[in-house]
């Protein structure tokens, strides 16, 4: 039951908060606040205090500018760090218009509307995160470089993993704001680390990876270090991924398991992986949203390349882990840590979904290595390749009808418009490459 205004204003004071940062997501994904003195914490969960939309990414026209931030009680945190202003709160907001309604472009109602969806067929969402991320040292001046803070790879130890004490540090960060931590180790890039987060509702697992993504890079700056979520920041190391894990539930129990079925999946598993395959293409256009996402999605390096599933190897898109009964969950491993978390959520739901809801029916699962295959093996097997560059993604959203439908028109047209600027700004550069390879040659 979500805490009463009376009862967030009596713990910001037993807290002795400060300020409080009322914070969403452009449709980009970026984190965006408006922070407040504590006085003002009543009018802000009134619904009271407004912003100029016209600044945000995506947002509204000048002359439509005034929107209002309705802060989520449920959100109420507190950053444990403790800054010279004294300490601050944070309330994740949904975004309305000055009529009350929600806001069309406001991300955080798009995962809300598929959330709904899904409810209205029966069906509560949780979602498991694991999210990776690269520590970089950082010049005289405190510019980010592109130099991993070690030489250590997967799961090592100190002395090798000279990022465990920034790294335990977010851990008890976030717990102490109330995030349920799984795991968390050193990946197997240089510097390259993962933060699993606990499996919670889809609403609350976007807020949290929203937050998560700025607890990190405060901490990392509190050691001296940058982190970055760019998916692949290095040239021939791995990059980040977003590892997003769905489970439906539907009357107190796990709809994807079925102990009848082959491999305790139940006919609804096989259907929501089956729409998750039909809308990937499209999919990706949100959950690889930079032109850098493409250098990630290559083979040899770990990341996803091709539209299929298995329950025994890491290689496809889709993979559902060994041996999990009740507990069966359905990982996606295309995404990576730079999308904006509702948008991604309300996409994979929203095609998982539409798989349930037109009775989809998964090719076979396939247990060999794919990376491994020829491409005639892959063509007979069915297997195609996920979109091979950010254009290409966004030409298969905009022919997806149901993945547009998780946006929302508002949100998927200045999508696709933002992201189309940004290829185009892309593709006119002079890469240097380019001149390594061509200028003495040509």
């Amino acid at each position: 039951m979500a805490p009463t205004k009376a009862e967030i204003i009596d713990r910001a004071k037993t807290l002795n908060v400060r300020f409080v940062r009322l914070q969403f997501t452009d449709i980009l994904g970026v984190l965006k606040n408006v922070a407040i003195p504590v006085e003002l914490l009543p009018d802000a969960l009134d619904g009271r205090i407004m912003f100029d939309g016209s600044s945000i990414e995506g947002f509204v026209r000048v002359e439509e500018y005034d929107l209002f931030l309705a802060p989520d009680p449920e959100t109420f945190a507190v950053f444990p760090w403790k800054p010279k202003e004294g300490t601050t709160a944070r309330l994740m907001c949904d975004i309305k218009n000055p009529d009350g309604s929600p806001f069309a472009g406001c991300p955080r109602t798009a995962l809300r509307r598929v959330l709904a969806e899904a409810r209205e067929m029966g069906y509560e969402v949780t979602i498991g995160v694991e999210p990776e991320f690269f520590l970089f040292q950082q010049d005289a001046t405190g510019q980010a470089t592109t130099r991993p803070i070690d030489q250590a790879g997967y799961f090592d130890l100190s002395p090798v993993d000279l990022g465990e004490d920034a790294r335990r540090e977010m851990v008890l960060t976030l717990q102490e704001m109330g995030f349920g931590i799984d795991a968390t180790h050193h990946e197997v890039a240089p510097g390259q680390h993962e933060i699993d987060l606990s499996f919670t509702d889809a609403l609350a697992a976007a807020d949290n990876i929203a937050t998560f993504r700025f607890v990190v890079r405060t901490i990392a700056r509190l050691h001296g270090l940058h982190a970055t979520f760019m998916p692949k920041p290095i040239y021939g190391l791995n990059g980040s991924g977003l590892h997003l894990f769905h489970v439906l539930w539907s009357g107190g129990e796990n709809a994807f398991h079925d102990p009848r079925q082959p491999q305790g999946l139940s006919r609804v598993a096989l259907q929501f992986i089956a729409g998750l395959m039909r809308h990937a293409p499209a999919i990706t256009a949100i959950t690889n949203p930079l032109v850098n996402s493409y250098k990630r999605l290559v083979p040899g390096y770990e990341a996803p390349v091709y539209i299929a599933w298995s329950s025994s190897n890491r290689s496809p898109m889709v993979r559902v882990p060994a041996h999990q009964g009740a507990d069966t969950r359905i990982e996606l491993r295309s995404p990576d840590p730079a999308c904006n978390p509702y948008l991604a959520l309300a996409a994979t739901i929203k095609s998982g979904l539409d798989g349930i809801r037109h009775r989809m029916e998964p090719p076979p699962p396939v247990t060999r290595n794919i990376y491994r295959m020829s491409e005639s093996e892959r063509r007979q097997l069915g297997i195609q390749n996920l979109p091979a560059s950010l254009e290409e993604a966004l030409k298969h959203l905009e022919q997806d009808a149901v993945v547009l439908a998780a946006l929302g028109p508002e949100i998927a047209e200045r999508y696709v418009e933002a992201k189309r600027i940004e290829w185009d700004i892309y593709r006119q550069q002079v890469h240097p490459w380019e001149i390594e390879q061509y200028l003495n040659e040509y």
